[in-house]
């Protein structure tokens, strides 16, 4: 780590306000104009951009704490910060604030070249305008620098340089995976989900209750955070963040992105997506890889750049958006998977909760890797950007969570089995999360599944769902998966015993 030292920190890049070659803090309209030879206009009054790059370069992004860096890597940092004192480059530097909450709230810098100012439009929507001090953290993402993207990270200094790439994503996470790295080391842990806060007033009496939804990009995550639930006043629903937040020693779970959300686009739907929809259509969107025409018209369900179709959509014009991005506490988490060999919901002791936590059994999407879309996966926390030991994350998750009394949950959001499946659907998915939040769910140990199952949910024919009566060879199959994950899990030498032990 001696070399690392030449790594410059967020102080010693040139001051964007005296600098002559830097537009620092344009206007959201000037940071459109500065890209409008790029735009196509949506039927809708939006920018719509087509990006060189549709998705994060993960395999050419690494760390300083997970990778040992050599000169080429050092490099990268210096390349950036020549490019930003150059007075020649025609530069753009935008400061906004990721978090709100005292403990987790950071200044953010980014430049670009002024040409892509698309990039700046739709990160300074996402969040809110800084505070007058300075940076915590700086990006320089440099589009045209490479032929081949290559991202590279010193936490330590909190300075992230991307070259190669025209992605929004790698501008958004540059940041984001900061903060969460910041919440661990203050003791608490950051972590991929989105988070909303379901308000009722039944039998039980009136009362909060919130929840976390764990889940890969495009698995579900910002459908189930900002559904309704179909409550109605004085019951009702608050989505509070959608991305990522950190989840604090004392309970609370502390928002990054105060401004708006990076949904994805394809296949969004008015009628089972009415609020998404709505706000993805308004003036106030940027759209980035959706199929838009010349004359405007906007095709949601057409993969013309690719799956992993996006848009950046105000908070301020989704109704079930809170005010503010940090919840008091949170009472119960939800892993969403894609796992046909799991029920639509199982209940989790601590440890399981840690084993699902660890295992983020899921199917890859084109965020990720858009040539195995559709695949098996698993990710740690479904979270890509975890920066240090991954089994010292799981064993963080476990304690946080037996700490502060947490229920979990796993919720399949696919089908269940693999003959003749049932396709666990939106109805179903809404009772299962209204049951679970009001506690009127039955459950029982299934010894089978060595897993706690509901026997009865209110507005579920629950016996449509076993798993053993749609897997041919159940128990072989069973016992198979289980193998699988402790040969997962073993890799981890830093996790507990007790939690791969738990192992389901």
């Amino acid at each position: 780590m001696e070399g690392l030292k030449s790594v410059p920190n967020p102080t010693e890049y040139p001051d964007p306000e005296t600098a002559d070659h830097v537009t620092y803090n344009p206007s959201l309209d000037a940071l459109r104009e500065f890209s409008s030879r790029l735009e196509t206009t949506t039927e809708y009054g939006a920018p719509s951009y087509v990006s060189e790059y549709r998705s994060r370069s993960a395999d050419r992004t690494e760390n300083a704490v997970n990778a040992d860096f050599d000169a080429d890597d050092l490099a990268v940092f210096e390349e950036g910060l020549n490019w930003v004192t150059d007075p020649s480059n025609d530069i753009v530097c935008v400061d906004r604030v990721v978090g709100r909450h005292p403990d987790s709230s950071y200044v953010c810098r980014l430049y670009l070249p002024k040409e892509y100012g698309r990039i700046a439009l739709s990160w300074a929507k996402l969040l809110e305008p800084a505070e007058d001090r300075e940076p915590d953290f700086v990006t320089v993402q440099l589009p045209d620098a490479t032929k081949e993207p290559k991202i590279r990270i010193h936490p330590e200094a909190g300075v992230t340089t991307v070259l190669g790439s025209d992605y929004t994503g790698e501008a958004k996470k540059s940041f984001l995976r900061l903060f969460m790295l910041r919440a661990k080391e203050q003791g608490g842990l950051g972590l991929h989900v989105g988070s909303k806060r379901v308000t009722l007033n039944d039998e039980a009496g009136k009362r909060e209750v919130g929840q976390l939804f764990l889940g890969l990009s495009g698995t579900g995550k910002s459908t189930l955070t900002s559904h309704g639930l179909w409550l109605d006043d004085p019951e009702g629903v608050e989505m509070i963040q959608d991305d990522v937040c950190a989840l604090l020693p004392s309970g609370t779970v502390a928002g990054s992105e105060g401004g708006g959300l990076y949904i994805k686009t394809i296949g969004l739907d008015g009628d089972e997506q009415p609020e998404l929809y709505s706000a993805a259509t308004n003036d106030s969107a940027v759209l980035e890889n959706v199929a838009v025409d010349e004359d405007g018209s906007v095709h949601f369900d057409e993969p013309r750049y690719g799956r992993n179709a996006r848009a950046v959509v105000r908070r301020d014009h989704l109704e079930s958006s809170a005010d503010g991005i940090d919840l008091e506490s949170v009472d119960q988490v939800f892993f969403i998977t894609r796992n046909p060999l799991m029920p639509p919901v199982a209940r989790l002791s601590t440890e399981q909760a840690a084993v699902a936590f660890m295992l983020g059994e899921s199917i890859e999407t084109s965020a990720g890797d858009p040539s195995k879309a559709g695949e098996s996966i698993r990710v740690v926390g479904t979270n890509p950007f975890i920066v240090g030991s991954e089994g010292e994350e799981g064993n963080r998750f476990r304690d946080l969570i037996a700490n502060l009394d947490v229920e979990c949950y796993v919720i399949n959001t696919g089908a269940v089995g693999t003959d003749d499946p049932a396709d666990v659907g939106v109805e179903e998915t809404v009772s299962i999360l209204e049951g679970v939040a009001r506690g009127s769910i039955d459950w029982t140990y299934d010894e089978t599944l060595d897993l706690t199952v509901p026997s009865d949910v209110p507005g579920i024919d629950v016996e449509q769902f076993s798993v053993p009566d749609r897997v041919q060879d159940f128990e072989a199959v069973q016992a198979e998966l289980r193998e699988e994950r402790l040969t997962y899990l073993d890799q981890f030498n830093d996790l507990n015993d007790d939690i791969r032990d738990a192992t389901y």
